[in-house]
């Protein structure tokens, strides 16, 4: 009985997460369009910090209670999700145009980022390492505090650049009217709200789920929770793709990646040391290699059918190899 409640207490609280994203959007945006922000600069700030906001409660929470392996794995998880899923049925719906700010800018310092993450957490593993049953699952590195500060120092000076690069680049272009700025405020505030309690409750009830079931940490976090708080950013996307926005729609992916790299594991990072295990260091090199495969598909200035189609195949495929391993 007590499992069923678990399991309707976490569905309530992804609900929660995707409903709080959605009215955090809305309220953003109409606020970002009175200030005339083109939508690729939309979709790396306001977008993707909304889509990226249920990733920051799920994490902090995790933080907060001890439960490390999930603020760690459902980042790594999110982004895998973001890169291959949410890309990848863009592409499949139509073929996803890449903006040149986004190739020559964005992209790049995503996969500079993660490599740093992947150098920074590996390097310290390889003396650790031993091949037992409970290789996978044995701590090898950490996330300390020293380098949560320095991953929060990177996204501040990566805002401050998004921030000079839209006050240069004002678009004049008709847009959809704002909303008044009061209701646009309100949106945000309630958004916000649904969003922490809808993360506390994913943390709660999947750590629960995971005991019940005789799962690790590391793995519900990259399964479970990383697809529930990706949500937003799938629905958001596809969307936007489906629209004709694929500036957003792009930058959406591409900066709650970031977000989620360097705002959700600096904040967890400097609450807390985040204990890393053997399992998180192979997916970190999972999303490096995912992420320069998918930098080769951009310089082909659009991801095709064909390519998503990859995408969301080897998506399934990482998703199995969790899972085995």
């Amino acid at each position: 009985m007590m499992i069923l409640l678990n399991i309707l207490l976490l569905l309530l609280g992804f609900a929660a997460l995707i409903k709080g994203a959605d009215f955090f959007v809305d309220g953003s945006s109409s606020i970002a369009r009175t200030f005339k922000v083109p939508g690729v600069i939309i979709g790396l700030t306001i977008v993707a910090m909304g889509t990226s906001a249920p990733e920051l409660a799920v994490s902090t929470s995790a933080a907060l209670n001890g439960s490390n392996e999930i603020a760690l794995s459902n980042v790594v998880g999110s982004n895998l999700f973001n890169s291959l899923m949410v890309l990848g049925v863009c592409a499949l719906i139509r073929p996803v145009p890449i903006d040149n700010v986004i190739k020559k800018r964005d992209f790049p310092f995503s996969i500079l980022i993660t490599l740093l993450m992947f150098l920074a957490l590996g390097i310290p593993a390889l003396g650790k390492i031993n091949f037992g049953a409970t290789a996978y699952a044995d701590t090898v590195s950490e996330i300390s505090r020293p380098l949560g500060i320095v991953l929060l120092l990177l996204f501040i000076g990566y805002m401050v650049m998004l921030v000079m690069a839209a006050k240069k680049n004002k678009t004049d272009e008709p847009e959809k009217e704002p909303l008044p700025v009061w209701k646009a405020l309100l949106l945000i505030a309630v958004g916000l709200a649904c969003i922490i309690i809808g993360g506390n409750l994913v943390v709660e009830n999947a750590k629960s789920i995971a005991a019940a079931f005789g799962m690790s940490e590391t793995l519900i976090g990259l399964t479970v929770v990383a697809l529930g708080t990706s949500l937003p950013e799938l629905v958001t996307s596809v969307v936007a793709s489906r629209k004709g926005e694929n500036g957003m729609a792009v930058g959406n992916v591409v900066g709650s990646n970031l977000f989620n790299l360097m705002l959700i594991l600096g904040v967890s990072g400097t609450i807390h040391p985040i204990a890393v295990n053997f399992a998180s260091v192979i997916d970190l090199g999972i999303l490096l290699f995912v992420s320069g495969l998918i930098f080769v598909f951009c310089l082909t200035k659009k991801i095709s059918r064909v390519e998503g189609g990859v995408m969301v195949l080897l998506y399934i495929a990482s998703m199995v190899f969790a899972a085995v391993r």
